[in-house]
């Protein structure tokens, strides 16, 4: 395939009626996981997939097709790269003509979206020392394309990136200068692309006259919360890793930090045993001793399961908590945004989050809060409320796609 930045169309011969023009490919390597997504330059076609349980037995790619028809396909053992052709190879006949890559940490110097070259590969590798579960998996990415499409530009959004505007008195921790300034030990923030794109979107959709000030929540197995005023991040849960703040799924999120010393003298734990334990075998798991799913937990607290209902107070609690603290970063408070499989979906956990902060002088819809779940959007507030309440289903990939294209300057063909 050819760089060519050309106008290029497929129709999808079992139907005749899907086109993807000047498509953009969109990878998002994990751990264990590769989520891609084929993007048409205007928006409104896409396929989709996932390659799951990379290097296991039950390794397998679930492939949606441009007329919206299943396949799987089972790669026993098989891991990021075997994964990665097989992909390509799905993809092949589409022409993508740039690939946007989800970079999870770019440290102090990515303030945007960056097309790759040897010193950006080199950078992302680097920084494995802040995302070791997910820096190489991306580096990965990049170098399985680069392999098989030499020619095709390729582009990092870096989840750190939408959060580099927050200020000193934000990011810095209360920790020695020169950790700072020779190490780079500062909160760098996590989620950026959801944020970004699920606060535009509600600019967008409010009747508020501008700027706007934002409290965006992602919640789901991983977990975070941002102030967002006049599209920019000014303060967010998440810090130097994306173990700082809210409580999540099997993560703890805010600690006191002197736990680590502490287990170490009482258990004898190494630092390993406590870090695993605190990323793996906490929040919602490990409060509830059951699950890290949500909707488990709760099928358990209705039967009567006082753990299970202790873990879905604390998460409510916390999250509510940390709304609450960061409505402090904006000039302007115009609403809050639940995005994210919880957030999306979970319209007991919203209600429950908006009771814990009930100084705010917010009234909701309960009707429709209950409405808004599967993908609906929609806001929830009541008349009266001092805010707006949106659910707003987050789109990483079409964030990706679009600052991919935006960063190799790529103007839409009408």
């Amino acid at each position: 395939m050819s760089d060519s930045l050309s106008n290029s169309t497929f129709s999808d011969q079992t139907t005749g009626t899907h086109q993807l023009t000047n498509p953009t490919l969109v990878l998002n390597c994990g751990s264990s996981s590769i989520k891609y997504a084929l993007i048409s330059e205007d928006e409104s076609t896409r396929i989709t997939g996932l390659a799951e349980n990379l290097g296991l037995d039950t390794a397998r790619i679930k492939h949606t097709k441009l007329d919206g028809k299943k396949i799987e396909i089972s790669i026993p053992g098989g891991r990021h790269k075997l994964a990665l052709q097989k992909i390509l190879e799905l993809l092949e006949q589409y022409h993508f003509i740039a690939v946007g890559h989800r970079g999870v940490h770019g440290g102090r110097e990515y303030s945007e979206a960056v097309r790759v070259d040897d010193h950006v590969l080199s950078e992302v590798k680097r920084l494995k020392i802040l995302a070791p579960l997910h820096n190489p998996a991306n580096a990965l990415g990049i170098e399985a394309v680069q392999a098989i499409y030499p020619d095709i530009p390729q582009v990092v959004v870096f989840d750190t990136a939408f959060h580099q505007t927050m200020p000193p008195v934000a990011y810095r921790y209360p920790i020695p200068k020169a950790l700072y300034e020779d190490e780079k030990i500062r909160r760098y923030g996590f989620h950026g692309t959801s944020h970004a794109y699920v606060s535009e979107r509600g600019s967008a959709l409010t009747q508020a006259k501008g700027p706007h000030g934002w409290l965006t929540a992602h919640l789901g197995n991983g977990c975070s919360a941002t102030a967002v005023y006049d599209g920019k991040s000014l303060d967010t849960s998440m810090g130097l890793t994306p173990l700082e703040g809210l409580m999540m799924g099997t993560r703890s999120g805010d600690v006191d930090p002197g736990l680590h010393i502490h287990l170490k003298r009482l258990l004898g734990m190494s630092l390993e045993e406590i870090d695993k334990m605190l990323n793996s075998e906490s929040g919602l798991l490990g409060i509830s001793g059951l699950s890290n799913d949500l909707r488990t937990i709760e099928q358990a607290a209705s039967e009567g399961h006082a753990d299970a209902q202790l873990a879905i107070d604390m998460f409510c609690y916390r999250v509510g908590k940390y709304l609450a603290s960061l409505s402090c970063a904006m000039p302007v408070f115009t609403g809050i945004i639940f995005t994210g499989g919880i957030g999306e979906n979970s319209a007991t956990t919203r209600a429950r989050i908006l009771e814990v902060m009930r100084h705010f002088g917010i009234k909701f819809d309960a009707e429709k809060n209950k409405s808004l779940v599967g993908g609906a959007e929609g806001s929830f507030q009541s008349a009266d409320s001092s805010i707006e309440l949106w659910v707003i289903p987050t789109d990483e990939e079409c964030r990706i796609a679009q600052e991919t294209r935006q960063a190799l300057g790529l103007e839409r063909v009408e």
